[in-house]
């Protein structure tokens, strides 16, 4: 049919009324379910019967007049008034373009649901009256504006909140027909974890050559949303890079913008069909560092004669949150995977057990020891605090988070702020700008034995491994070795950093072992800065070490 034949006036819904030819009985209707749905008929017009004693709960329909290809055939008839749930009967299909916003309306005892957007329609009549066509969408879709989208909310699974990726494998290694099958074994898994805005959230990632976030965890809050946009999703092959993907998703998939939660824990479920084309070990690191609980999924382990192809054999083991055998789940293949979906479900929504949501960023108590000897002077003592807040803003302080404190130290010991006294980066950075130069002689084992007894003893039953940084441009007056040992055995890590005229003894003397990954020396105040980044992984490292 022409776009000559559609009238000018047409803004909104065109119905273009054509009879059936005279004498036309028209083919004998092909039987059909109470299910089969209107992306199953493959063909621009078909009669189909379907069967009577449908339950009216069971249909699946999304839209109004036109109905989004995923919608029940049968649902779609009884709704337009076609045929009734208990008597069913013959029924025309006609297919139509994908279009948005389908609209949700209450007929005939169903309720037809939102959606956004779908990649095909259809629409139904009976198959012996006259046949109606919509030709065009809506008014507001042909001029290009969207209707305001008005899910139905539904809270979800409680008792399961997790921010959940899944990573699936979209490589040549899988292949087309297995990749299907992936989405579908996918697709049950969120179905029973039971999406909704107070329980799980979920999102989906592509592994191949190139990763690609299909979708994120703000997207989509309903499981049959989610479970049409995982259908949606195509095929990409290539090479699997599952640990290039994987530090993708630790990096890019968990942020505040893409929809990710405070508080609740953040889990990446890696499917691996064979074996990943990359290094995968960093890749987990990575996601640990983020607080991401990482669990593989392998299909179809290497057989003997591929073995020769996979980088590291114990590349399972390596990605994982912990080596413990919960975060790992094996299928044979996939086929027959029901059996498979509850079993992994609940893995997923065991939040006792996710402990890579504690990272070295948000469960840690950092207290900075800064020199303020008239040694340094002012300047440079600007330049000490620069140092400190560098490394405290990586950090997620909050009441529950990662907590920071200062003192500043000569002869005597100034407490600048403790650990409780605040929870927001926001005024840890301000408080550290604003603290005064004191100047006076360098006392540093006093200072550390004042820090362990003042700063650190308010906090001994605190969750959070502790931390201390000690930054100092000159010799200590008194025995720095007694005290540091002691914050050691008080399970305090200590970080020494010098400048100018620190002596090197001193430094590793207080470091904690292995000194010469927490013991750092700088000719200049300016050269304080590269070694944010040397603190921060050293942090993060003793953190996982602490947890293993």
């Amino acid at each position: 049919m022409s776009a000559a034949w559609i009238p000018a006036f047409c803004l909104g819904v065109c119905l273009l009324l054509l009879p059936e030819p005279a004498g036309s009985e028209g083919p004998v209707p092909i039987p059909i379910t109470c299910f089969t749905r209107g992306l199953d008929i493959r063909k621009e017009k078909a009669d189909v019967l379907c069967p009577g004693g449908c339950s009216l709960e069971e249909f699946s329909v999304f839209g109004n007049i036109v109905y989004a290809s995923v919608s029940s055939i049968c649902g779609a008839a009884v709704h337009r008034g076609v045929i009734s749930s208990n008597s069913g009967g013959p029924v025309r299909v006609y297919s139509l373009p994908g279009r948005e916003n389908y609209s949700s309306v209450d007929a005939n005892g169903i309720r037809s649901q939102t959606l956004s957007r779908w990649s095909a329609s259809f629409t139904v009549t009976s198959s012996y009256e006259t046949v109606s066509i919509l030709l065009m969408p809506s008014a507001s879709f042909m001029l290009g504006k969207r209707l305001k989208k008005t899910p139905e909310k539904k809270t979800g699974n409680k008792d399961c909140k997790a921010d959940i990726a899944f990573l699936i494998d979209g490589s040549f290694n899988i292949g087309q027909r297995r990749f299907n099958l992936q989405k579908n074994f996918v697709g049950k898994v969120a179905l029973m974890l039971g999406i909704g805005t107070e329980g799980p959230h979920v999102g989906l990632v592509q592994a191949s050559e190139h990763p690609k976030i299909e979708f994120y965890l703000k997207n989509f809050t309903s499981a049959k949303d989610v479970l049409f946009a995982i259908k949606e999703v195509g095929f990409r092959g290539g090479n699997s890079n599952t640990g290039k993907a994987l530090k993708h998703t630790a990096q890019k998939f968990f942020t505040s913008d893409a929809g990710v939660r405070k508080g609740i824990p953040k889990v990446v479920v890696v499917f691996i069909d064979g074996w990943p084309s990359d290094d995968i070990e960093e890749a987990g690191i990575v996601a640990r560092e983020f607080g991401v609980n990482v669990f593989i999924v392998s299909v179809a382990k290497p057989i003997p004669e591929e073995l020769g192809m996979v980088q590291d054999v114990a590349f399972v083991d390596k990605a994982v949150c912990r080596n413990n055998g919960f975060f790992s789940y094996h299928m044979p293949n996939w086929f027959g995977t029901t059996k498979y979906v509850k079993p992994l479900v609940q893995k997923l929504c065991s939040h006792e057990q996710m402990m890579c949501s504690k990272t070295c960023y948000n469960s840690v108590n950092i207290a900075f020891l800064i020199d303020g000897s008239s040694s340094v002077g002012d300047s440079n003592f600007r330049l000490m605090l620069e140092f400190v807040s560098n490394i405290a803003k990586t950090f997620e302080i909050s009441d529950i988070g990662a907590k920071i404190a200062a003192v500043q130290f000569t002869y005597d010991q100034r407490t600048e702020f403790s650990f409780t006294d605040y929870s927001t980066k926001e005024n840890v950075l301000a408080v550290i700008r604003s603290i005064r130069y004191m100047s006076g002689g360098t006392a540093t084992g006093e200072a550390i034995s004042f820090t362990v007894r003042n700063v650190f003893g308010p906090v001994r039953e605190s969750p959070n491994k502790n931390f201390l940084v000690i930054v100092t441009d000159g010799q200590s007056y008194d025995d720095v070795r007694g005290p540091a040992a002691a914050a050691q055995d008080a399970g305090i890590t200590i970080f020494s950093v010098g400048v100018a005229w620190a002596p090197l003894d001193d430094l590793k003397d207080m470091a904690s072992k292995p000194k010469e990954s927490h013991a750092f020396f700088t000719r200049e105040f300016t050269g304080l800065e590269p070694i944010v980044s040397d603190v921060i992984r050293g942090i993060c490292r003793d953190f996982l070490e602490s947890q293993q």
